[in-house]
This record gives structure tokens, C-alpha cells and sequence, in this order.
């Protein structure tokens, strides 16, 4: 019995390091050193491929990310269960990405950043959060998370969901029938959807234009939910604002894509939020143990929502 790991080498040997000092007894092996393909129970992995289907005695796929959206899920036999990451790291680093561009967007950084450019001294009008409303496409573990931190500063917070959710100080929205009233209220909309066939080009105009005029975008689910040219013109229009991405389509942007000069943009390279390697290998430790006891275990996919 064993645990195969394919994914960034690097981080890799962190999780060889932690499996060794919690988890001796498991054999743990980085790919392509495979080993035995036999004795191979557990693959942990970014992009599996067709590995899953060259391993006769696999139990689980864990994915190393938040999400599962980039597996070819044709590929990992429908009989193995697809366990997407949930672990404390990836959640605190998403708070942090969201709040400061959140934050930025509320204090006007853009505008001074352009004023600073242009040499002007000149205060705007400071809003009060109160008077500013964020609202969050997708309201799972990091939506919920992220809504929690902006509600300490005082937002006016809202969220938006395919099935209904409850949450503590939060508007929610459900369904396709709410959506025009949700954006109306969203000064600033941030996407934490996963990326499946109904959200692939979400982000358009559509969106766009159901937003206050000069509402902002903070974009960090996956970046074929955006349509670019639908940004730009939203953006040229004054109907959105500033932009804050930290994913694309493609990724990276070609050196020539007006996104990169663009002065209400601003892109980060798909750094939201990651996984830390102990919490990761402490959260599917605790997996294993679910598993091996007969449990549920936590992050499990439904193939029919791919999420």
C-alpha cells in the first residue's frame, strides 16, 4: 500500500516530509518514481491525466487544489471517488487576497495610484464600509470564509448561490430568478464560483451591465468564467470600474493583451490562495482516516456538478 503524489516536485518532498513524520507506514512516492503501479492506493495530483486508469489497486484521487475543475474527470474511473483540497491555508490565504482587493477598491487605490502617476495631490470623499456593498458569486467554504472577514469592516455583505444558503449577517441570493436583484446591489462583485459548464463565460455583459454603473470586479474563480472583451468594453463604458484579476484565459495572458497596460486593471498571477504543504497533508491524512473507518470524507465532488 501506497501514496503517489504528482504534482509540483518541489512541493512534493514537503509532503514526503510530512507524511514521514505523521505517517511512516504509508509509503509515499513522487511521480514519475511510481514504484510498484500494485501497491499504489492514493493519488494525490493537480492534473492526473490517464494515471488513474494505469493504477489497477487505486482507493481515492485527491486533487491538490481548492478545486477539480482543471481534471479530465472521463479519465479517473467512475468507481474512484474525486476528493477536492479543503485545509486551512488555502482558506486564510483567500480572506487576505479578497480583503486587500476589496479594501484597495473601496479606499480608491486605483485613483491614486493614476494621481500618483500624474503628480496630483487630491483627497477623495472617504465612503464608510457601511455604505459599500460587496457581493460574492459562490458561497462554499472560501465565499463563506471571505464574507465572514469583509463583515468585521462593516460591508454591506451579500452572496449569491445556485441552491439556497443561510448565513449570519449575509443576504443570500438563490437561482437564476434572483440574480438581476443581487447584482443591482453589488458595488463590488467578487467570483469565487467553480468552473463548470454554467458559469464558463458568466463574467459578460450580461453581468456587467445588470452592476450599478462604476460597480468593480474582483475576479478569483477560474478564468474562462471571464469574457475579456466584454471586461474591456464594460471598463471603456464606465459601467465597470477597476478590475482586480488574479486568473485569466489564457494563463498566462500573451505579453500583448490590452489587459497588461490597461490603468483600472491590475493581475496577479493566479496566486490567490494555496495550499500549504502541512495543512494539506494533515487535512488528507484525516481523509485516509475517514475513509479507512468507513466515513465520509470531506471535500468529495459530484461528478454531475463537477464540484
Amino acid at each position: 500500500m501506497a501514496f503517489l503524489y504528482k504534482a509540483d516536485p518541489v512541493r512534493g518532498a514537503q509532503w514526503a516530509a510530512r507524511f514521514a513524520q505523521l505517517a511512516p507506514e504509508l509509503p509515499f512516492r513522487i511521480w514519475p518514481d511510481v514504484g510498484d503501479p500494485a501497491a499504489i492506493r492514493y493519488l494525490a495530483a493537480w492534473q492526473p491525466d490517464d494515471l488513474a486508469q494505469t493504477l489497477p489497486n487505486l482507493e481515492i484521487v485527491f486533487s491538490v487544489g481548492a478545486g477539480v475543475d482543471q481534471f479530465d474527470l472521463t479519465r479517473v474511473p467512475e468507481h474512484l471517488p474525486v476528493v477536492r483540497m479543503i485545509e486551512p491555508g488555502i482558506v486564510d490565504g483567500m480572506v487576505e487576497y479578497v480583503s486587500e482587493a476589496v479594501l484597495a477598491v473601496h479606499r480608491d487605490l486605483f485613483d491614486y495610484a493614476l494621481q500618483q502617476r500624474e503628480r496630483i495631490w487630491k483627497p477623495l470623499p472617504v465612503r464608510t464600509a457601511a455604505t459599500r456593498r460587496v457581493g460574492l458569486f459562490g458561497l462554499g467554504m472560501l465565499g463563506t470564509a471571505v464574507l465572514e472577514r469583509l463583515r468585521l469592516f462593516g460591508f454591506a455583505c451579500a452572496g449569491w448561490s445556485r441552491s439556497p444558503r443561510e448565513i449570519e449577517g449575509v443576504q443570500c441570493f438563490a437561482g437564476e430568478a434572483t440574480l438581476d436583484a443581487f447584482l443591482a446591489r453589488t458595488d463590488v462583485l467578487v467570483c469565487l464560483l467553480p468552473l463548470t459548464d454554467a458559469t464558463r463565460g458568466l463574467l459578460g455583459k450580461r453581468v456587467f451591465d445588470a452592476l450599478p454603473m462604476g460597480a468593480s470586479l474582483v475576479h478569483v474563480g477560474r478564468g474562462p468564467q471571464l469574457v475579456t472583451t466584454d471586461l474591456l468594453d464594460a471598463l471603456e463604458r464606465g459601467q465597470v470600474r477597476n478590475a482586480v484579476l488574479d486568473v485569466t484565459d489564457p494563463e498566462p495572458l500573451p505579453v500583448s493583451h490590452p489587459l497588461w497596460d490597461h490603468p483600472r486593471v491590475r493581475i496577479t498571477p493566479h496566486v490567490a490562495s494555496a495550499t500549504q504543504p502541512d495543512t494539506a497533508v494533515d487535512a488528507v491524512l484525516d481523509n485516509l482516516r475517514r475513509h479507512r473507518a468507513g466515513g465520509p470524507m470531506r471535500g468529495t465532488i459530484d461528478r454531475t456538478r463537477g464540484y
